[in-house]
């Protein structure tokens, strides 16, 4: 489901950082032997690559990339060569110091990685920020927002396929209720979404639609321009079919009144190594138009080099 593509013969660690150094040194900088090194290695290699690079040179590749670089190029690069969990941390730090109601990257995060990922993701906040990614998010969000995006941010749900039919049933009918009261920030509405596994939700949502006719997020879409609602939609939406979330985050940066360079980076950077093929997919089949046609008409330079190398594009 990855579209990363890796060389059969790759060089050794050591040689990757000396081509590394070499596209930094002299007149300007080798953007393609960068692209050609970095967009080409998982995040174990990168790791490697990382750990090598500061061994050798004194230097952290990612401050040598920073001074190097710049733009939305510089982002993409940087973001990509993070660990997983530290991009996290510094993608749900930005949020909270930028918090909007409009803003889902904190659900995002929340609810399209695994509970280990997570874990590790608050971990690396820890670490990185000196303190948890819990306090910041309640100290910057209010209301019905704070009220969902804590508990899912707090989370460490069950990871395995066993469903329980009768809770499914119950909670169908609990979600149902509330929806049709409104009662749209009910703690048990919360508490099923932000507690149950991915595979019990999708079992209750299932019952759900069966039992009343509609499926829950068209009962959600009482008022389009509701921001909570439409942030209670995509937080359904990343827990049971979280490429069809993310094509649409795609479909919305990339249009005709101009490209959102930053969701753009933030969705091909953390998702090229996951389910990028399928969001692909969805995309192609949701524009009529191939993801890497509709990132060369809309991005340019090493930019789009780079995101056509991480979505898979063959000429890249």
């Amino acid at each position: 489901m990855s579209t990363l593509t890796i060389p059969s013969h790759i060089p050794s660690v050591s040689e990757d950082c000396e081509q590394l150094r070499k596209a930094f040194s002299g007149w300007g900088t080798n953007e393609g032997l960068i692209i050609s090194i970095l967009a080409h290695r998982n995040a174990a290699q990168r790791k490697l690559i990382r750990e090598q690079y500061a061994e050798t040179y004194g230097e952290d590749l990612l401050k040598a990339l920073d001074k190097e670089l710049s733009n939305d190029f510089e982002r993409l690069v940087l973001l990509w060569t993070l660990e997983p969990a530290e991009r996290d941390a510094l993608l749900a730090n930005e949020a909270t110091k930028r918090w909007t109601s409009s803003n889902q990257v904190l659900m995002e995060i929340a609810c399209t990685r695994s509970s280990n990922q997570l874990l590790h993701a608050k971990q690396a906040y820890h670490a990185r920020f000196k303190k948890s990614l819990e306090e910041d998010v309640a100290y910057h969000t209010n209301g019905d927002f704070r009220k969902l995006l804590l508990p899912l941010v707090s989370s460490y749900r069950y990871e395995g396929d066993e469903v329980n039919m009768t809770l499914a049933k119950s909670e169908g009918k609990i979600l149902h209720e509330k929806i049709s009261d409104k009662a749209y920030s009910d703690e048990d509405l919360i508490r099923i979404l932000a507690t149950r596994s991915k595979a019990q939700i999708n079992a209750t949502l299932n019952h759900y639609k069966n039992a009343f006719g509609n499926d829950i997020n068209k009962d959600l879409k009482t008022d389009p321009k509701d921001e909570y609602l439409a942030l209670l939609r995509a937080t359904i939406k990343c827990l049971i079919r979280p490429e069809k979330y993310f094509e649409k985050v795609l479909r919305l940066a990339i249009n005709r009144r101009g490209t959102d360079e930053g969701a753009l980076t933030r969705v091909v950077a953390t998702r090229a190594e996951v389910d990028m093929k399928i969001i692909k997919e969805e995309y192609h089949k949701r524009s009529s138009v191939p993801l890497d046609r509709a990132i060369v008409k809309d991005t340019h330079g090493d930019y789009e080099k780079m995101l056509l190398a991480l979505v898979g594009y063959e000429d890249a």
